[in-house]
């Protein structure tokens, strides 16, 4: 029996993408289990859930990167009923550790993203560049557009990715932990690219490990297990009490200025447990503590 997990549905909002008794598997071994969901048009939503949920399945599953059973419909009509190229300029995709040509120009790895938009063989079109750059410039990528992929670290080839998705221009955006490899400013940069796209009416779906960056999106699927535990946004109590369960309690959520964070935290140890906790470490000596230098300001 499948379970549609409860989530408020905005009134008369059409959904990003939806699927119903949806279920795949990986080298023969179950790892999605029938499940339903609608994901909502116009907003960012954000997958979560510990190792091996299966938030990384779903998203492939979804996109019909893999097999599956059940029904998947983008932007309401079935998945299956899109021409090819139709879908790929509906529909783009940044995934985990993606392989592209080390020869290739940063550019160049760009401008595949525009392929949808193309004739078979055709040149790019004045279009094309201008989606380009504007896609490199919004992930600050630009300045080295001439170097290999080959030559990059993985921030900046991670940045290249993105523009690459960013270029197709589609209504929804679907991402495999993008924030591998960012640092926090470009982290940031993401958040603000995401709203961005949110902003022109655009659907963005991410996979996320980073909660702190997860709490900050419009929607929050709660996953463990192959299952979808719960859908909703982060501010309500609910939302919140998933995640504690399925991260066995070890986290602590606080709120800060209006925003959720999420801290790790150690379950409280049981009595038994307590009585074997060795008694503290004595206090160190001042001696032995080196002071903090003053920073000093310009």
């Amino acid at each position: 029996m499948s379970t549609r997990p409860k989530q408020h549905t905005e009134a008369g909002a059409s959904a990003a993408l939806r699927c119903h008794e949806l279920s795949a598997s990986l080298q023969g071994q179950p790892v999605l289990h029938r499940i339903s969901l609608d994901l909502p048009l116009a907003r960012w939503t954000a997958i979560v859930g510990p190792n091996g949920a299966g938030k990384s399945t779903l998203l492939r599953a979804l996109t019909s990167l893999i097999p599956s059973l059940g029904q998947i419909e983008l932007l309401d009509r079935p998945l299956h009923d899109w021409p090819t190229k139709a879908r790929a300029r509906a529909l783009a995709w940044l995934g985990q550790n993606e392989a592209s040509g080390e020869d290739l120009s940063a550019e160049d790895v760009v401008m595949l993203g525009r392929l949808p938009h193309r004739a078979w063989l055709a040149p790019p079109s004045a279009s094309d560049h201008a989606a380009v750059r504007q896609a490199m410039q919004q992930t600050q990528c630009w300045d080295w557009r001439c170097r290999s992929l080959g030559q990059l670290s993985g921030g900046e080839r991670q940045r290249v990715l993105l523009a690459r998705a960013l270029a197709v221009q589609a209504q929804v955006l679907m991402m495999d932990e993008p924030l591998a490899h960012l640092d926090p400013p470009h982290q940031a940069d993401w958040l603000q690219i995401v709203r961005g796209e949110v902003a022109q009416g655009h659907s963005v779906i991410s996979v996320l490990h980073e909660l702190n960056i997860a709490l900050q999106a419009d929607w929050l699927v709660v996953m463990s297990e192959g299952r979808v535990r719960h859908c909703g946004r982060p501010a309500e109590a609910a939302t919140r009490e998933a995640l504690q369960e399925v991260f066995d309690h070890r986290l602590q959520l606080i709120e800060l200025q209006g925003q959720w964070l999420a801290l790790p935290g150690a379950p409280a140890p049981s009595a038994s447990a307590s009585a074997a906790i060795p008694s503290p470490l004595p206090a160190a000596k001042a001696s032995n503590v080196l002071p903090l230098k003053a920073r000093s300001h310009d």
